[in-house]
This record gives C-alpha cells, structure tokens and sequence, in this order.
C-alpha cells in the first residue's frame, strides 16, 4: 500500500471527486486506482479566504513497485507504514498472582484492556464511582454547589477525560503506532469513526460515557475485574519489592505488578507513596485562568468568510506569548463551544476546567490561559508543587465567596487592574457560578503581569482576544501533575520492582490520547517482565543458565 502526504485540495473540492484528485497526483488513471482510504484529513487556516484541505491518504495501485520508483524522489509518496497492533504476550491461563491497575480513567482503561486481550485478567481498583454515577454526582457540585470528594471530575470510571472536550490528537512521538490501537477500541467502543481520520478528533463528554461503559463490559468478558469505590490506601513493599496493595476497606489484596494508574489529582495517595519511599520528583506545571469569548469572534477570526463551513467545524487556537518577565503564558485545553466547569476535587477549594459535547454547539469558546511555573517557585520536597496548587485553588474559594462559586473579572477590567462589578457581552458558563472580582491577587503577582501584558499581545493574533467583556474564571491549577514517578527503562519505579507507574498522574502524559497510549506501553512492559518470570519458573534450568 502506497501513501500520498500533503494531498492539499480546496475547501470547496467535492468530497465525491477525490477519487479524481489522487489519481491526478500519482499520474494514474482511475482503472489502476484499485481502492483508497483517508487516513488523515486536517486544513490549512493560515490564509483564511483561502482554507486548504490538507490530506493523508493510503492507495492500492495495480504495480506498485513501478510507481514507487517513479515517485522516489517524492517526499510525499512513499510506503506507507504498518500501524497494525501486535499482542506482546497471549496467556492460556491468568497467572497466580493477577496484575493489579489503580485508576480507571484513559491510561488505566487502555492498560486494563490491553492487559485483558492478552489474558491477564487484570483486577482494576477505582476509588470513584461508575461513571453514570458519577455523572450524578458532578452535578451536584455544578447545580447545588455540593462537593463530593470520591465522586467529581477528576474521580470515578473514565478519569478527568469524561468531562472534557473528549480532545483525541497529541503531540507525543508514537513510533509504535499505539494511538491507532486507542482510537481503533474507541472505534469499536461507539465513538464516532471519524476520529480515525480528522486531524483534530474529540468525542465529547456524552458520547465518552458511553464508549466507557462498553470498554468496561469488554474487559469483563474477557476475564478482568473492575472494582469501584476501591481506595488504596497502602502499598506493600518488601525488600524493594512490591507484594501487594491495602484497600480503605481493611481489604489486602496480593500481588507483584501494580500499574499505576491515579490521575494528577490522587494527592493524597501522591502523599502515601512517598511516605513509603517510592522515588518521585518535582516537575514544572502550569496555573491561570479559563478565559471565555463568544464561539462566533473566534470562529470569525479563524476562517473568516468560511465561518461556519461543516468540514471545518468550530474554530480553535493555539497562542504563546514570552513575557518581559520571562514567562511564557499560553492558551491550553482551548474548548469551541463549550462551557468551563468546575473541576475541585477537595472541599474549600476551587478549580476551573474546560468542556465540550461532540457538536461543540455551545455560545462559548474557553481556553486555559496559563503560567508556567518550575520548581523554584515551590522548592522543597516532591509534593510541594500540590501544596503550592492547594494554595491557590483555596484563595479562588475564598474569592468566589466560600461556595463553589469561581472568581471572574472581564478582561478589560483586569487590563485596567479595576475590580468588576457587573457582566458585559459574554455570558460566563461556569456552575454553580461566577462572582465578579479583582483576580489580582488570585494567583502569584508573576503570573497576573505575564497575563495582563499576554492578553493585548494575543489580540494581534485573534481579533477581538482582549475584547473588554470577554470573561476571565480563576482558577486553572491542575494543567499537569505537579510531580513525576520517575521510572526507568523497564518502564518501573526506580527503586520498587513491580510498580509500575503510568499516565497523567505519574507524570507521564497530558490528555486521553497520550494517557492512553502510556496505559498500553506499561501494559506491556509488565506482560513482557511477568511472561519471562513465568517462563523461568517454569524451566529453572534456564534460569540457572544465566
């Protein structure tokens, strides 16, 4: 199979010609075209009068060999790459001692999943609710500002990806092709086909819940078992060794593999690990606000006469500026039409987040407008960063009123550096609601002048950034974990054989698809090491040999 890059055609170009267009770019006629598929459609906005279609295609020709080597010297025709995914391990019969996996959001729900095609029968602990459940919950903060620690956006089944934008593309490097294995199971799983191919996919927040429920029920079948409302409150760990994990419950269950899996908001198992001596490191982070504009400037400023074009959806950004204070100040989890919500997971404090439904129909567009901050701004031991992220979400609590709600200022006021006392234009989404305020002493005074001198700076980027009513939401804390779990190469815990530290929470992803990803990696570093244990066990002879 060949595959043609940068197939660029304009945004008008028939969907029902394309047949046309990729036998012209390889000099073809349609009778040796045999078939083709899409494997990538994204667009070119930089000329916004003049959008591009941007596509990767795969194409099966009569003689290959010979239209390879006409094109040889073509960067953009060339093989294309086996992204089939191939089984580490397979068992007939589950080991003695199951591998265990702590969380059940993306890295979790993929390393279970992975682990339970190969016959691992995983037994995977969630400390939260399922995620139906859950959703319930949720809503009770959003709608009647009550929080429930174990059941919110950053705890139960599906993790903090559930109620977010369903963002489905990463930067990461991922040789192995293990994000095609994520979004093929999501595929299978009822999420829409599409995200196989679009440049920029998301599910959304409602049609997540469901393709999470079906993971669930297939790793069932296959063996596995999900256990909610299970908080592991201890590890066991003998002579550098792990040898089990202790459940709020008094309940110790056995075992020499645990992955890893808590999301970057299990603070206080962050806590326990280290008290027990598991190697973890401080890491850089960021924190801002949630800025709120109308969909409709963005879309706008994006595509221009193309505003509202369906193959082009609404309209995203991505925007950086370097302060003169030597901080970069970025857009991040930027939302089309979607609402910012509240994401705190621990009682008297406040945390924004942003989301979005699969049609991202909402009157907003929400992005994160965050600092990055190092380790020098939070020294001390490897959960400083948390306590410095506490102190922060508990000044928004403070600032919001002391009830859930979150603090806001228009962003014309916080240019001016004046307190707001009354809504323009823009409708904030947060629930259960916004308090106007001064946002100026919300976060450290570093991060409020590299914010006020970013927002007009972005404005020369997107017409309309730093209009006066658009609506700035404190506080955005929870960007990445504030540590990391370091591994090494076996992709285990430095100095705890058998652990297996994965995802967001460990310091190893940033969104569903990276998490996802990390969750099969560490899947199958533990297949693999389990497998070869066995397999010396089994033949001590061998063993001896070594």
């Amino acid at each position: 199979m060949i595959r043609i890059t940068d197939l660029r055609l304009p945004l008008e170009y028939p969907a029902d010609s394309l047949s046309t267009a990729v036998a012209e770019r390889l000099g073809i006629t349609i009778a040796e075209l045999l078939d083709f598929n899409v494997f990538k459609r994204g667009y070119d906005a930089r000329k916004r009068d003049a959008i591009v279609l941007v596509y990767t295609i795969d194409v099966t020709v009569q003689d290959e060999t010979a239209l390879l080597a006409t094109f040889s010297a073509d960067p953009h025709i060339k093989i294309a790459p086996d992204t089939t995914y191939r089984f580490v391990a397979h068992l007939q019969e589950a080991p003695d001692l199951r591998p265990v996996i702590v969380g059940f959001g993306p890295c979790g729900l993929m390393a279970g999943l992975v682990l339970a095609q190969m016959g691992f029968r995983p037994i995977i602990l969630e400390r939260g609710k399922k995620v139906r459940e859950r959703t319930k919950d949720t809503w009770g903060l959003w709608r009647k500002n009550q929080l429930n620690p174990e059941s919110n956006v950053q705890f139960g089944e599906g993790g903090a990806g559930t109620f977010s934008d369903g963002k489905l593309y990463s930067q990461i490097k991922d040789p192995k092709h293990y994000g095609r294995k994520v979004l093929t199971e999501f595929v299978k799983a009822g999420a829409p086909e599409e995200i196989l191919y679009v440049s920029k996919p998301h599910i959304g927040t409602f049609r997540l819940v469901k393709m999470v429920e079906n993971m669930r029920a297939q790793i069932e079948a296959l063996g596995g078992e999900i256990r909610f409302q299970q908080q592991v409150t201890d590890v066991l760990i003998e002579d550098g060794h792990l040898r089990g994990v202790m459940l709020a419950t008094g309940e110790q269950i056995r075992t020499d593999h645990v992955i890893l899996a808590l999301g970057h908001s299990a603070r206080d198992t962050f806590q326990m690990l280290h008290e027990r001596g598991v190697f973890m490191e401080q890491k850089p982070f960021s924190l801002g606000f949630r800025i709120e504009h109308p969909q409709t400037l963005i879309d706008q400023a994006r595509f221009g006469k193309h505003a509202g074009n369906e193959l082009l959806g609404a309209a995203d950004y991505k925007l950086v500026h370097h302060a003169k204070n030597g901080r970069d100040v970025y857009s991040f989890c930027m939302c089309p039409g979607g609402q910012v919500v509240a994401a705190a997971s621990e009682p008297g404090r406040v945390v924004t987040n942003g989301m979005s439904q699969y049609s991202r129909a909402e009157r907003n567009a929400n992005a994160g407008i965050v600092v990055g901050i190092t380790p020098k701004d939070y020294p001390g031991n490897p959960l400083a960063g948390i306590e410095f992220q506490r102190q922060w979400e508990s000044r928004a609590y403070e600032l919001g009123g002391g009830n859930y709600e979150a603090p806001g200022q228009l962003v014309g006021d916080f240019i001016k550096g004046i307190a707001s006392t009354q809504l323009g234009s823009v409708e904030p989404s947060y629930q259960p609601g916004v308090h106007l305020t001064d946002l100026a002493t919300s976060l450290p005074k570093y991060a409020i002048e590299a914010i006020r001198e970013a927002l007009p700076a972005f404005e020369r980027q997107i017409k309309g950034f730093s209009m006066y009513d658009a609506v700035l939401t404190g506080v955005e804390t929870r960007t990445s974990s504030p540590l990391r779990m370091t591994r090494g190469e076996d992709l285990q815990s430095l100095n705890v054989k058998g652990l297996f530290p994965a995802g967001e929470g460990a310091g190893y992803a940033g969104g569903i698809l990276s998490a996802g990803v990390d969750g099969i990696r560490v899947a199958e570093a533990l297949a693999t090491q389990l497998t070869e244990a066995n397999h010396d066990r089994n033949h001590p002879h061998k063993l001896a040999q070594r």
